[in-house]
């Protein structure tokens, strides 16, 4: 007989999959609205009037192709089901789907199921299941579009604070601002020695906001683990895709969903864990 705890992982494991599918929608047109909402300060700045007035948002319109402009009905659009049902295709046209929506759905589901079996159904799990939606949810804007939203990082970093000052997390209250600060310091200064020396932006400001919220979370303590990490799947991940001559034009790659995947690290084995593996657990 099934425990009530997993019982319950398992009912937020099937709302993380519908929560996946409209992490999906976040990935693809938060950017979007990002873009409108520079042109149109770019174009009242200039004076001139924004000629696209139609509404673009998270909820409107409705999700479509984008070859045929099928407009998506709700039974083509439930989670995973839909997409094999589908086979993978457009119901009009035929055009393939990316894997990834029904990628989303299923690995926001898995950490759904992950943080209501390890936490409980708790504020503390409850806080994790969000924390993994919206980091997974940076890690592939930023993966598309090197793109880090305040309306996301500002928030997580904050929430961070708030969470360890009202000990829903694990995480003092002490340890969490030092984290934060430390956090975005650490990469602020990283960055203007590295532009000093080389004239180039070795990363953006958004980089300094994520690994400030991961600070807030997990504490200062986690930042020296959490940047190994991210450095060394960096660079397995740069080195592969220079080899398979995949780098993008100017050889640029993203650095926040490295610091993504190593937030991910942490909140599965914790950063003493972490620190215990690379050798620095007295600190």
């Amino acid at each position: 007989m099934l425990s009530l705890e997993i019982v319950q992982a398992g009912v937020f494991g099937i709302l993380g999959l519908l929560v996946g599918s409209f992490l999906n929608v976040v990935i693809y047109r938060l950017p979007k609205m990002m873009e409108r909402q520079w042109a149109d300060e770019v174009a009242e700045f200039k004076g001139e009037t924004q000629t696209d007035k139609a509404v673009f948002n998270l909820m409107l319109p409705r999700s479509k192709c984008p070859k045929c402009s099928h407009q998506i009905k709700w039974h083509e659009n439930i989670p995973v089901l839909s997409y094999i049902f589908l086979r993978g295709k457009c119901s009009a046209c035929q055009t393939p789907i990316s894997l990834r929506y029904p990628t989303v759905e299923m690995v926001t589901g898995a950490l759904f199921f992950y943080c209501i079996w390890r936490w409980g159904l708790t504020a503390t799990g409850l806080a994790w299941c969000g924390f993994s939606a919206i980091l997974l949810s940076l890690s592939l804007i930023d993966w598309d579009t090197t793109l880090l939203p305040d309306d996301m990082t500002l928030p997580l970093l904050w929430a961070g604070l708030l969470l360890a000052a009202t000990k829903v997390t694990n995480t003092s209250l002490e340890s969490a601002v030092w984290g934060a600060a430390a956090g975005y310091f650490s990469l602020w200064l990283i960055y203007w020695v590295f532009k000093l020396v080389t004239g180039k932006e070795g990363m953006g400001y958004g980089d300094f906001k994520l690994f400030a919220a991961l600070g807030a979370w997990f504490g200062w303590q986690a930042l020296i683990p959490i940047i190994l990490i991210a450095s060394v799947i960096g660079a397995i991940i740069g080195i592969a895709l220079k080899f398979s001559s995949k780098l993008r034009e100017g050889g640029y790659i993203p650095f926040g969903p490295f610091l993504g995947l190593a937030g991910f690290s942490a909140m599965f084995f914790g950063p003493q864990a972490i620190l215990k593996l690379i050798g620095l657990a007295s600190l």
